[in-house]
């Protein structure tokens, strides 16, 4: 026991260093950077060494006050860190807009208008698509080449906005919710519903790929949450409003891509092994195709709580 816990104590010691002090270490020194430079003098960087000397021999103390010096610079870093975390944990919130409607009410407002905008252009470019295929059908095949074009244009311009109609004010949002879009409309599932059973279902395999798909979301967040707190070195020295938005704009793209990811591989999971769990609850699956009747079903007993495993 007392090795297992010096184990944890050793990982835990590992994640604190590495997710709150070290980049905390950084903001930091950036900050106390920013702080000396200012905004006329932004390119003097050279004498940073210099006057960093002059503090440590105005600062000097003894091994004790090193010491506490240093505890004091860690726990602030650490405390950065938590910041930059809930930063990060609002950041995510506002990029899956999961729940947009319980926004505070001027949020709410701006969510409305930007999801009508959203299913607008949306349901435009699905009345493009519909007049390219209509006038691809009409003509002979030489002369749909540029039909062919136009139209992987205007796909690649919806699935920019959204994979279905959109119900949310992101595309990351959408993204998410396009999964339960497809599986009701395809397998008659309620994702919300199902989604429990089969999780405690899934193999070990899936569910570790799934849960590290849904933690590079979340580390694609705290980096955003980094990135905002580095406007506070950007309002002392105008460079580090660069760095803002080089962090944040990367935090976005990887979020983006983490999102993506993780929309795929849960839809794939459930479409893999949704008929195992129908079995496993006694609703007859022949070796056909899982249809939306029995996906019904499916969903029906899970909701009343009246599945046998």
């Amino acid at each position: 026991m007392s090795g297992l816990l010096a184990e944890l104590g050793k990982s835990l010691a590992e994640r604190w260093l590495s997710l709150l002090v070290l980049p905390g270490a950084l903001f930091l020194a950036t900050l106390s950077a920013a702080r000396q430079l200012g905004h006329t003098g932004w390119y003097e960087v050279g004498h940073l060494v210099d006057r960093a000397n002059s503090n440590a021999e105005t600062l000097s103390v003894s091994a004790t006050g090193s010491a506490l010096l240093l505890i004091v610079f860690l726990l602030a870093a650490a405390a950065c860190g938590v910041v930059a975390q809930a930063a990060g944990s609002l950041l995510e919130r506002l990029w899956l807009a999961a729940d947009w409607p319980q926004w505070p009410a001027p949020l709410r407002r701006l969510a409305h208008r930007r999801v009508v905008r959203r299913q607008q252009r949306y349901r435009n470019l699905r009345d493009d698509v519909g007049r390219v295929l209509a006038l691809d059908h009409a003509l002979d095949r030489p002369s749909r080449q540029p039909l062919d074009t136009e139209l992987d244009r205007i796909q690649r311009q919806l699935s920019e906005i959204s994979d279905e109609l959109p119900h949310r004010p992101t595309w990351m949002g959408d993204r998410i919710q396009a999964v339960d879009i497809r599986l009701r409309r395809d397998l008659g599932l309620a994702l919300a519903v199902v989604w429990p059973h089969l999780w405690l279902h899934f193999p070990e395999s899936t569910r570790s790929e799934v849960t590290t798909a849904r933690a590079e979301v979340s580390r694609a967040a705290a980096l955003g949450g980094w990135g905002l707190l580095y406007l506070a070195a950007g309002a002392l020295w105008w460079p580090g409003l660069l760095v803002t938005a080089i962090v944040t704009m990367t935090a976005w793209h990887r979020a983006r891509t983490a999102t993506d990811s993780y929309a795929t591989l849960v839809e794939a999971a459930v479409r893999l092994h949704v008929a195992a769990l129908a079995r496993r609850l006694g609703l007859p699956h022949g070796p056909g195709p899982f249809t939306r009747r029995l996906g019904g079903e499916l969903t029906d007993r899970l909701r009343r709580g009246d599945g046998q495993l």
